[in-house]
């Protein structure tokens, strides 16, 4: 997972590395070799037209001058005008290019790293800010693009520009070119380091702006429980603290940055002037002609901005990397929950029998704590058990067993006699429909929240399934019915009508297994009677495992089996149970000692 001490050994790489990081987008290159090479040769198109104007202006000063011909300078500057426009074109061709490549590129690690996060298990976001993921996905994707679509089409302007007039120094000059040549060490070596220095306070800087993203998107989607309880200046206080520790860590890289650029622009252009000098000299003294100082000094020109660009350019793609690094980090973690190799295939047709055998379970997060402890239980095709106990007892945990979204510490979980890890999380699940204890609802409309991971399904069953659901009631009263969008998280709809779209989103998928997490607990009692009549019309033709804490729930259910620290410590019938006299009993006077409140004293917090 990408815990603190990965991060600290990203960091502690960081101060060692400068741009590797961007080498790791070399498979996204590959994918658009046409681009690639459009880019290439249009660079290198500007690059060499750019280099040809110094030998123009020689040849005009030395020539056209001093022998007064208007003809001759006519030609040079008409000469001059094609290469302005060769030049134009060049870098039209260069802009799309790079832009396009770098567009391609960031949309398609958007979209693998999207489509990695969404493989990942409940374990590494019950440690990981999904925030902070978002922040990944969307603010470092973006420096990325920019990197890719123009800051490092720029540095490689730069480069091949700088290489080809040292080139062209040498050749016109070699005793001033050995001048220029000599400063270089002395520019890049401090540039590199620099470079480095600015990586690493750039990661810090996304990594800080990355945990005030997460804050900032779990506030906002609680903006109603923040304004309830008054704290409003707390997350504004939080919030304003992570934001200006951004602003430091940013200002830190910043900092690096100007000294990085003052530092070569002073060294560059510095060394300029000391060939222009010497370079005057020879003039004077008849070793060198006025028109070749000239194309020696264009030609130094270049390479000093070249490199003086390179100079700012470099934080950047730093900035990048840091950004690469962090997606590549996040590609890297792999799945705890994978399908194997060779997955054994579920019987066809599915009979829906499961069976616990002496499992034992901690979640990553608490490692030092059992959730589940020695669980060993059979459920029988088409059989409802009902699960019930006090909160922390491990209820929910069975649930989560059952849909893979973790694996036994030992023990196993098997359906239809095969074990749950031989078998192919995806195809485990299509045999399985949830009714969770948190309703999860989409900013869509009700149709495609019913109709939700469902494929070609028509329009006739969703309404079905709504109607099985007692949902069709309250959807008939909106505006556009089914096609009414219900925003974020459900937010325009009660709790009783989310939770009766989630039923009948289970009722539609039509599994053999069906797991019920408190399914009736935001209802109220008319409306629950109606959805529990619907919910047995589903429970006789399918296995059902209920977590409850509703008395008609449990009365019907064919056993019932009562958990306490992670094991059962019950099993029976509602009449069997109450004349044992344990916990099941004891919990049951509680209820009707409370008027029928919540069954089992529950909280709705997960077991």
């Amino acid at each position: 997972m990408v815990s603190t001490d990965r991060q600290t050994v990203a960091a502690e790489k960081t101060a060692r590395r400068s741009i590797r990081p961007l080498g790791r987008l070399g498979p996204y290159l590959r994918r658009y070799r046409g681009l690639v090479v459009g880019a290439l040769v249009a660079l290198v198109l500007a690059a060499v037209t750019t280099l040809v104007l110094p030998v123009a202006v020689r040849r005009m000063i030395d020539h056209g001058f001093s022998s007064a011909d208007a003809g001759f300078i006519n030609t040079y500057f008409t000469m001059l005008f094609v290469l302005a426009g060769l030049l134009a074109l060049a870098s039209a061709m260069r802009y799309y290019f790079v832009i396009t490549l770098g567009e391609r590129i960031v949309a398609d690690l958007r979209r693998e790293v999207f489509a990695h996060v969404t493989k990942l298990s409940p374990a590494f976001f019950d440690v990981n800010q999904s925030g902070e993921i978002v922040s990944r996905l969307t603010a470092d994707t973006t420096q990325i693009k920019s990197a890719v679509g123009a800051t490092a089409s720029v540095a490689l302007r730069n480069l091949i520009l700088c290489l080809g007039a040292i080139a062209m120094m040498v050749y016109t000059s070699p005793k001033l070119s050995s001048l220029v040549i000599g400063a270089i060490p002395i520019i890049v070596f401090p540039l590199v380091a620099f470079g480095r220095s600015v990586r690493r306070r750039s990661r810090e800087a996304q990594d800080t702006l990355a945990a005030a993203s997460a804050y900032a998107g779990e506030a906002i989607g609680a903006t109603r429980t923040l304004q309830a309880f008054n704290a409003e200046d707390a997350a504004r206080a939080r919030f304003f603290g992570s934001v200006e520790s951004a602003y430091e860590a940013a200002r830190s890289a910043i900092r690096a940055r100007s000294l990085l650029t003052g530092f070569a622009i002073a060294m560059i252009f510095g060394s300029v002037v000391a060939v222009l000098w010497f370079g005057a000299r020879d003039v004077l003294s008849g070793n060198l002609s006025a028109g070749t100082l000239g194309q020696f000094l264009l030609y130094a020109v270049f390479a000093a901005g070249s490199l003086g660009a390179l100079s700012e350019v470099w934080g950047e793609l730093s900035q990048a990397a840091g950004a690469a690094e962090r997606l590549t980090e996040l590609l890297a973690e792999p799945p705890a929950i994978t399908a194997p190799a060779n997955p054994v295939a579920l019987p066809v047709p599915a009979r829906g029998e499961l069976a616990f055998r002496d499992v034992h379970f901690s979640y990553p997060a608490r490692p030092g704590y059992r959730s589940i402890n020695g669980l060993s239980f059979t459920v029988k095709p088409g059989e409802t058990v009902a699960v019930v106990g006090p909160s922390g007892a491990g209820k929910s945990t069975i649930l989560s067993l059952v849909l893979r979204f973790y694996d036994p510490d030992s023990g196993a979980v098997l359906l239809d006699g095969v074990d749950l890890r031989a078998a192919d999380p995806e195809e485990l699940r299509r045999r399985i429909a949830l009714v969770p204890q948190d309703v999860t609802i989409f900013a869509a409309t009700i149709r495609d929240n019913i109709a939700f991971g469902m494929t070609g399904v028509s329009d006739e069953a969703v309404h079905a399934a709504a109607r099985a659901a007692q949902a069709e009631e309250f959807i008939a009263r909106l505006d556009k019915g089914y096609d009414t969008m219900v925003g974020e998280r459900g937010v325009t709809l009660s709790g009783g009508q989310r939770q009766r779209i989630a039923i009948a989103r289970a009722i539609l998928k039509d599994a053999p297994l069906l797991l019920l997490d408190e399914a009736t607990s935001a209802l109220d009692a008319e409306s629950e009677t109606l959805v529990q009549t619907a919910l047995d019309g589903q429970m006789g033709k399918r296995t059902t495992i209920v977590i409850a804490h509703r008395l008609a729930t449990v009365l019907k259910a064919d056993r019932i089996l009562v958990m306490e620290a992670g094991r059962v410590v019950e099993e029976g019938t509602h009449q069997s149970l109450i004349q044992q006299g344990g916990l099941y009993a004891r919990l049951a006077r509680l209820q009707f000692d409370h008027g029928g409140q919540a069954f089992l004293g529950e909280e709705r917090a997960a077991g």
